[in-house]
């Protein structure tokens, strides 16, 4: 095995010796889009994973992550191109057997990291031998003394918090979770979009969708070499993680606002004319857009006919949005489709951190294998399963039906109130997005800027300046809150406008 391969075959285990084909003397100058690989030029080596496919591996990788901006169908900006990576060069000749036509749109073993695919994941001895509550265990290096808690928050904490038990907080809590897993499936089984179900298999639970967001990542991206594809304006965490990761960005903006819509052909362009592109990051509702996107355009982009990628489609807001909007259940119908949803914001639960994503089985068990033994708290899946039980929904739907209706309160005051422009995005969410007007009329970023800190500095209320994200110059987004909190609100808007314009005015 030549040396380089050999290099691989330390990170990729399952790539040995007999997946290469020809020698050190057999091999021939390789060919990429621009022609042969120059003179001290990253080199790739191609080894083949599964018959008829080849997975590229680069020799050397950058120091940076490559970062991309798609407008339309034009080319790549030439600020962008300075930091490109060289691009992987096609192979001369296909390996003796393997079929020349295009590959399946979604292959799973060519996809996914070898090394992730390889993993087996960690095991206890409760994996084999189930607790019914009358064995004694030992296994594990528990205190079997039970917490260090008072005794008298115990008998509070147990009378007032049903499913949750103090005094089982000395054993780790069940790795797998699956009453809390069958919970989440209850809700998102909703056939509206497909008469298949989804169950227990389907899902990962984590430490928020921020723990998926990055598991994905380390599930499909080689650091250095593989990119994301993300929509501005959007979540930050989607860089933030691939920047962790060591893993570039290809960024094709939104439609401009207010539809903040996929824009489709360009999506699918750079997803044609990116390879390494190995996840598709779509925020549905946005944030900060709050725009909910076309069921239609994700499905489109799932039935790209040659890229070989997963769309991963964060539904955080999609409780706010209009009923039958979540597209989770999809999961059954598309093995290239993850979707991320949390209790943060619709169930009020944003201090348990709780995130579950939904995929095709064999995605969800990459997952499962990759996350920490023990990553749910006990106290976590507990109060989880309690805000899903028919009760929890019940106060879930009471409280949305009180914010839609405080959304609906902003949408007809904010206009009304001099200084405040057009609203931006759309309203399936628990926020809006509004321009803030500077004394010539025109979106400011200064004047927002000016705005945002007068109300947190003298008014005491906070928002959220948005003005530096993609198509929301200007912009404040503004979380809905009580009727009271509304109020407050805008009475302080109203005057720290009058207090800001009535300055740069001058």
């Amino acid at each position: 095995m030549p040396p380089l391969l050999r290099a691989q075959s330390q990170l990729y285990p399952s790539l040995d010796s007999r997946f290469w084909k020809g020698g050190e003397g057999s091999k021939k100058k390789s060919t990429g889009a621009s022609g042969p690989i120059a003179k001290g030029q990253a080199a790739s080596v191609s080894a083949t994973i599964s018959e008829g496919t080849r997975f590229p591996l680069r020799a050397r990788r950058s120091s940076a992550p490559f970062d991309s901006t798609h407008h339309g169908n034009s080319s790549t900006p030439e600020s962008s191109k300075s930091k490109r990576r060289e691009p992987i060069p096609t192979p001369a000749e296909p390996v003796h057997g393997q079929h020349t036509h295009t590959m399946p749109p979604f292959n799973l073993e060519t996809c996914a990291r070898p090394n992730i695919l390889a993993l087996q994941p960690y095991r206890c001895a409760r994996d084999d031998y189930k607790d019914d509550g009358t064995n004694v265990l030992l296994d594990a290096n528990e205190n079997a003394y039970g917490p260090s808690l008072d005794p008298a928050a115990v008998e509070h904490a147990s009378s007032s918090l049903g499913g949750l038990d103090p005094l089982g907080l000395h054993r780790y809590p069940d790795p797998h979770q699956p009453e809390l897993k069958r919970l989440l499936c209850r809700l998102r089984n909703t056939h509206a979009h497909t008469p298949k179900a989804i169950g227990p298999e389907n899902l990962f639970v984590g430490v928020g969708s921020d723990e998926a967001i990055d598991a994905l990542l380390r599930c499909f991206c080689v650091p250095g070499r593989d990119r994301i594809l993300t929509c501005p304006p959007t979540y930050g965490m989607y860089a933030v993680s691939a920047q962790v990761n060591d893993v570039g960005l290809v960024r094709v903006p939104l439609t401009a606002g207010p539809e903040f819509a996929l824009d489709v052909p360009a999506v699918t362009a750079a997803l044609s004319s990116e390879p390494d592109v190995k996840l598709a990051y779509f925020c549905s509702p946005g944030n900060p857009t709050g725009s909910l996107l076309a069921k239609e355009h994700v499905v489109q982009v799932l039935n790209h006919p040659t890229w070989n990628g997963v769309v991963v489609l964060d539904e955080a807001y999609i409780d706010f949005a209009p009923r039958d909007s979540s597209l989770a259940e999809l999961v059954a119908e598309y093995p290239n489709l993850v979707v991320m949803q949390t209790l943060s914001k619709a169930f009020g639960m944003a201090g348990i951190r709780l995130g579950a994503a939904f995929a095709s089985p064999p995605i969800a068990r990459m997952l499962n294998s990759m996350k920490a033994p023990y990553n749910i708290a006990s106290p976590t899946s507990a109060l989880a399963q309690s805000a899903l039980g028919d009760k929890g929904l019940a106060v879930m739907r009471a409280n949305r039906a009180k914010i839609v209706a405080q959304r609906e309160r902003l949408i007809q005051e904010l206009p009304r109130i001099e200084g405040v422009g057009r609203q931006r995005g759309g309203t399936a969410s628990n926020f809006l997005l509004y321009e803030i007007l500077n004394p010539q009329g025109k979106p400011d970023n200064s004047t927002a800027v000016a705005v945002y800190e007068k109300l947190a500095e003298h008014k005491g209320v906070v928002v959220r300046f948005r003005g530096k994200e993609h198509g929301c110059l200007g912009c404040l987004r503004i979380t809905v809150g009580t009727e009271d909190e509304v109020t407050k609100f805008l009475d302080s808007l109203r005057n720290a406008l009058v207090e800001v314009r009535s300055v740069s005015g001058k």
